[in-house]
């Protein structure tokens, strides 16, 4: 699929890190943005900020199945749907409150299914469309105080993963993205709290958003940024304790701490 002018992209998430990277690289290609988030004081500003014409500002949360729904109706016809948004709450699990693990679960998996639900018949039926699913690196390889976290990013994994295969010869593709950290506003809440293995030393979401248009245009399965995720699933997949070793050398025993 080549993005150029005429291309109808919706991003959930939109408003802010990720989110917004991917909104700004597909507009400076000339596509047409639908822009989903629930602040939608920050998503009109944004819009308003976008080189070309028809953006669309839908303020919507991802957890409700209406509210999203509703949003990918008023945009219209979808060729390229990223489902962003996402939401972290670090902490030992003894210690997440039930409601903030349920939020995670809403937002991060449900609202993929929300999400994913709501645009897929439309593309089905005009045999043209990309679905990106942007997942984590937690998806390939949970971290102490990330249990939930990492258990609804390993959800969103199995599900495109799956999908991507049952889409053949549809006209729809699928990408799965698996971010390392990348500098968003994701853990703005809990900065102050984060674990041991937390490096902090982010990498910019512009580079990432580049890719994701490239492998939406190249048909790839996934991306990984900074490669380095890529090389923890290849550690992991092929043993478990190979992707603890690596783990512990790159961010200290805490990311691994039992052997």
């Amino acid at each position: 699929m080549h993005i150029g002018p005429g291309t109808r992209a919706l991003v959930t998430g939109a408003s802010r890190g990720i989110g917004e990277a991917v909104v700004r690289a597909f507009a400076a290609r000339g596509a047409t943005l639908g822009l989903v988030a629930r602040s939608a004081e920050e998503l009109a500003t944004l819009a308003s900020s976008l080189p070309g014409s028809g953006h669309r500002a839908l303020a919507a949360d991802v957890s409700e199945p209406a509210s999203i729904a509703g949003a990918v109706e008023q945009f219209g016809e979808i060729d390229v749907l990223v489902a962003n948004a996402g939401i972290a709450h670090y902490m030992p699990f003894h210690d997440v409150p039930l409601e903030k693990a349920e939020q995670m679960t809403s937002v991060n998996w449900l609202g993929t299914l929300y999400t994913v639900k709501a645009a897929l018949p439309g593309m089905l039926e005009r045999h043209r469309g990309h679905l990106v699913i942007v997942s984590s690196g937690a998806g390939l390889r949970a971290f102490p105080e990330a249990a939930v976290y990492g258990g609804t990013k390993a959800a969103q994994r199995g599900f495109s993963e799956a999908l991507r295969h049952e889409l053949d010869g549809t006209g729809v593709s699928l990408t799965t993205v698996y971010p390392g950290e990348v500098k968003s506003h994701l853990h703005d809440h809990e900065r102050e709290r984060m674990p041991a293995w937390y490096t902090g030393n982010a990498a910019p979401a512009e580079p990432l958003a580049e890719q994701i248009v490239v492998a939406v245009e190249n048909d790839k399965r996934a991306v990984y940024y900074p490669p380095i995720v890529r090389l923890l699933r290849i550690a992991h997949g092929i043993s478990p304790a190979l992707g603890d070793a690596m783990l512990r050398r790159l961010r200290g025993r805490s990311a691994a701490p039992r052997r």
